[in-house]
């Protein structure tokens, strides 16, 4: 009896279930799959695998010429000067929305007065804004990063320590010494952090940018793909691989400077 019981509880109980919706699947995907000519074996015929080999082949050694390693210096100079442009116009953008929508630097908070409704009013049109703006990504670098930054700005500063901003602003500070005395010791870390995050995201859309004709590492390197030159796509993307650990240098070195 107790061995029965054990069996019992250790058949899965949705196996049944299971089986039917994968039957189901096979049954309706499989005309699909016959229309499209669906055949993954054919990647493993002679003649493919020898154009896939060549293909790949193609990417080793990677390219070291002279005149390409000057583009691609150029290319990778003007690719971080896109990143980095769109990030300094956003934080333009970013840095007085976040301040006018964190609470804990609302001097109308300490207790009821005239201001009270129009801090309110102020915090709820920068959120306004900052959603405007990170619904237009297609605009520009620095319009997204400018809403995405603000947004995260404020959330990061409402989570850390407020009380000493609050203290401040109870002594008679100003917005601004309360920012920099009272929140940002304890926040500085993180935004930095974030920052740097999202200049390395700005790096790397802007070298999608370069695929339709911005220029950069994406335009040089779909330059080298429609050439079919393996050895050149290979050293942009070690190039792009060493942007991406330059970010990560570059923040870890910020945490530990602002620790």
């Amino acid at each position: 009896m107790s061995s029965t019981l054990v069996v019992a509880q250790d058949r899965d109980p949705d196996a049944r279930r299971r089986l039917s919706a994968l039957l189901i699947a096979v049954v309706v995907l499989w005309p699909l799959l016959v229309l499209a000519e669906f055949k993954p074996w054919k990647l493993f015929d002679a003649g493919n695998v020898a154009v896939m080999h060549n293909f790949l082949a193609g990417f080793v050694p990677p390219a070291t010429s002279t005149d390409f390693l000057g583009l691609l210096a150029k290319a990778t100079l003007e690719t971080l000067a896109m990143a980095t442009a769109g990030i300094a116009l956003s934080l333009i953008l970013a840095v007085p929305l976040s301040l006018a929508m964190t609470r804990a630097l609302s001097v109308s908070r300490i207790g009821p007065g005239p201001g009270r409704w129009l801090g309110e009013t102020r915090r709820h049109a920068a959120r306004a804004v900052l959603t405007v703006l990170r619904a237009a990504g297609v605009l520009a670098l620095a319009i997204t990063y400018g809403g995405m930054l603000g947004k995260v700005y404020a959330e990061i500063l409402e989570s850390s320590d407020t009380r000493p901003a609050r203290a401040l602003l109870e002594a008679g500070s100003g917005r601004l010494a309360a920012l920099g005395y009272g929140l940002l010791p304890g926040a500085a870390q993180e935004l930095a952090s974030y920052t740097v995050y999202r200049w390395e995201c700005a790096v790397r859309a802007s070298v999608v940018m370069g695929f339709v004709g911005a220029g950069g590492l994406g335009q040089l390197m779909d330059q080298s793909m429609k050439m079919l030159n393996g050895g050149e796509a290979s050293t942009i993307l070690v190039t792009f691989l060493l942007l991406v650990l330059l970010a990560d240098a570059l923040s870890a070195a910020l945490r530990r400077l602002l620790a």
